[in-house]
């Protein structure tokens, strides 16, 4: 059966399965990793980055080989590697793109842990998972695709266990950000509205969740991104082999807005850790 996903989802799911964007994604973070990396320097790889950025949610959390967890918005599943080889737990990842859950797999299959990792298609706004599953839900940078946010934390509430822990990562605008003036960022995400801090901390309180922490650390979006333009215009010749120029100038575009609106706080990322009452 074909699976029916709402516009903003479907727009994801497109963008993410292209030629361009595997490529792009797997050339410049690694093939590991697509999501936002903590610096310590101006110029580190953008992999060792993003593997700090795992490593500190992971040292957030109590996990050993039987902590069951769910990793939504999973990509290429270099979270869900990384959480099976150092910790040894048993993982499901949840995904929209087919192309990315290839990969995800084969990267899997390579490291010999197919017996750790389960990689699902599908939406997480509808998570297709019996009640109270798992003891963490994980996410990052995932759920700003969503046009129904508030449906993923009851999603998320629904599959966790008791007492289980909602954690993730998600590039937001600020809570007093100005109307309108990030029209040029949900424009090329093809989004109506992003989530905020507040908004989250909102919707966990009204969804029963304990806010456990919030660790706001918006400066890490702008060296990211800025971070990422560097690595283009580095490694331009090679990105044009595997992506349209078209598309990679459209990237630079689109950067120069994430950096721009960053600087000027109009943006937000951080780690956000909720427990299950």
């Amino acid at each position: 059966m074909v699976q029916k996903y709402s516009t903003t989802v479907e727009t994801a799911r497109s963008y993410y399965n292209s030629f361009d964007a595997d490529n792009f994604y797997a050339t410049i973070w690694g093939g590991e990793d697509i999501h936002i990396g903590i610096y310590e320097t101006d110029n580190e790889s953008i992999f060792d980055a993003s593997q700090r950025t795992i490593q500190k949610i992971t040292s957030l959390l109590n996990l050993n080989e039987r902590s069951k967890i769910l990793d939504l918005g999973s990509g290429y599943g270099g979270a869900a590697r990384y959480l099976a080889k150092t910790f040894g737990c048993q993982i499901d990842c949840l995904n929209l793109s087919e192309v990315q859950n290839q990969r995800h797999r084969k990267l899997n299959q390579e490291q010999n842990l197919e017996h750790k990792i389960t990689v699902y298609q599908g939406n997480f706004e509808a998570i297709p998972k019996e009640d109270q599953q798992y003891d963490i839900v994980w996410s990052q940078d995932a759920i700003l695709h969503s046009g129904n946010r508030h449906r993923i934390f009851e999603e998320v509430s629904r599959v966790l266990k008791p007492n289980g822990e909602f954690i993730f990562t998600d590039p937001m605008q600020s809570d007093d950000c100005p109307q309108g003036v990030l029209q040029p960022v949900l424009e090329r995400l093809h989004l109506e509205s992003m989530g905020s801090i507040g908004f989250y901390l909102k919707t966990a309180q009204a969804l029963k969740f304990e806010k456990i922490q919030v660790i706001e650390m918006t400066e890490q979006l702008v060296n990211h991104y800025s971070r990422v333009l560097q690595e283009i215009e580095a490694r331009n010749l090679a990105l044009s082999k595997v992506c349209s120029q078209e598309y990679i100038e459209r990237m630079k575009v689109g950067l120069n807005h994430w950096i721009e609106k960053g600087k000027k706080g109009y943006l937000s990322w951080g780690i956000l850790h909720f427990r299950k009452k």
